[in-house]
């Protein structure tokens, strides 16, 4: 239980250290990850005035067809196309990377990468 304990406090203080510098605006949203073992979810996030803009998921009817297990870096990097093509849609095509208690390794490098190959650029 102490070793759990430990390691959300370090999570909630990766999580304060990434935000306090992270801000999205109209012209530039925040692109946020959230991770579970099984799913990953990427939003727009417009933090002036508190609106998603896009979302992307491995839940969604057209990706969850097509993935077969929603919790590893294929299905990462479809989210990260999908999400790439919802913002150039939606006019958007500089985002601000907010990554947030997650280290940069694994699905969340996939995800970003797919994003960068769609034409997003962070």
């Amino acid at each position: 239980m102490d070793k759990q304990r430990s390691l959300d406090k370090q999570r909630l203080r990766r999580k304060y250290r990434v935000r306090k510098r992270t801000r999205g605006t109209a012209e530039r949203p925040r692109l946020c990850i959230t991770r579970t073992l099984r799913n990953i979810t990427v939003q727009l996030i417009d933090d002036e005035s508190g609106k998603t803009l896009a979302s992307a998921s491995t839940q969604d009817k057209g990706l969850s067809g097509a993935l077969k297990y929603g919790g590893n870096a294929d299905a990462a990097s479809a989210v990260g196309k999908a999400i790439a093509e919802r913002a150039t849609a939606a006019g958007y095509k500089t985002v601000c990377f907010d990554r947030g208690p997650y280290k940069y390794h694994g699905r969340v490098a996939a995800l970003a990468a797919a994003a960068r190959e769609a034409g997003l650029e962070f």
